[in-house]
């Protein structure tokens, strides 16, 4: 088929302005709290990588595998020290040459493992305040680390993702704001949004498999849960999962009003936001959390159960349906009356 230009389509994007310069007193103090903020987790786990055992109790199943702790330690100082680097390009001169997919995509798994966190703990410490129970039977018998080490990483967590991503909506309002300005009704025609619709419905479909898994299991029910999941489940992981029901109504609430825009005096960048962070919390999270579980899978009390391992699956297949679907309406938008060079409908 050819290429079919938009049939009269209003005037493409305004060009960015020129922006102010990238490094300000605010931005700088907001990345050295960035990376302030990374310092106690880093030394931690540097910590246990190096042998100690500073916020680990006696008998803490991560003291069985010696080998396993080293490597899921490293790669998780690796993460952190990650957000350092994204900060400083947040920040410098240098940051706006940097290509959009090597800052997005890593911003985008920032985004999707910590905004689960910024979320989820405040709610689990309310719960708690309200007598709820957020420590399992099992780790009472059998404690996996100290109560403060939950404490600093997580706090350390919610100050780095407040900070990381109050710089990156600064960036992203300089180098890209002109792409969601307006309101949706605001949007040309498209030749491609039948496309859109289509791909949009397949992903809230699709999202329903892990929205209902984790609606049952924050409502107390215990199907397709193992044997160690069943004496975790308790007020904190019912938290837990209500928030992931939260993110996956996100990612499917944006994508949607993305796709059917009707005409909606909704700013552009309600629905943008609620793609962009349902979708990474989805997606990256899901995948986290399906990773832990198959490396359980020597323990039969741990083994994921189908049930499980389909739920964390479908989330990341969602979470990058969205995204992928994200990022090609704003190619379509920035390219102004025509898709995407390569792109054909």
């Amino acid at each position: 088929m050819t290429q079919t230009p938009l049939a009269s389509a209003p005037a493409p994007a305004p060009a960015p302005t020129p922006a102010a310069p990238v490094t300000t007193r605010a931005r700088t103090a907001l990345r050295a709290l960035a990376i302030v903020a990374c310092l106690p987790y880093i030394a931690l786990k540097a910590a246990w990588v190096s042998g100690s055992h500073l916020g680990i109790p006696d008998g803490s199943s991560l003291l069985d595998h010696r080998t396993t702790m080293i490597v899921a330690n490293s790669g998780s100082v690796l993460m952190d020290g990650a957000v350092v680097v994204i900060a400083l390009l947040l920040t410098q001169a240098w940051g706006r040459r940097v290509p959009a997919w090597l800052l997005v995509l890593p911003m985008w798994v920032a985004t999707g493992l910590l905004l689960p966190i910024m979320a989820g703990y405040p709610l689990q410490l309310l719960v708690q305040a309200l007598g709820g129970e957020i420590t399992s039977s099992a780790e009472s018998t059998r404690p996996f680390l100290d109560q403060w080490v939950f404490g600093v990483v997580y706090t350390g967590f919610i100050i780095q993702g407040l900070a990381l991503g109050t710089l990156f909506t600064l960036y992203a309002k300089d180098r890209w704001g002109h792409l969601w300005r307006g309101a949706l009704r605001d949007l040309p025609a498209s030749p491609t949004a039948p496309a859109l619709r289509a791909c949009a419905v397949a992903a809230s479909l699709t999202a329903l498999i892990p929205g209902t898994m984790h609606l049952l299991w924050a409502t107390g029910s215990t199907a397709g849960l193992n044997a160690a999941l069943i004496a975790e489940s308790n007020s904190g992981s019912h938290v837990v999962d209500a928030v992931d029901v939260l993110f996956t109504a996100a990612a499917v609430a944006g994508v949607l009003l993305l796709a059917f825009r009707r005409n909606s005096a909704l700013p552009l960048r309600i629905p943008l936001a609620l793609a962009w962070g349902g979708s990474g919390a989805v997606g990256c999270w899901g995948g986290w959390m399906g990773l832990a579980a198959l490396s359980s899978v020597e323990d039969l009390a741990h083994r994921p159960t189908p049930a499980v391992v389909l739920t964390y699956a479908v989330q990341m297949l969602v979470g990058t349906l969205v995204l992928a679907l994200g990022a090609y309406f704003l190619a379509e938008r920035a390219a102004g009356t025509r898709p995407p060079s390569g792109l054909r409908a």
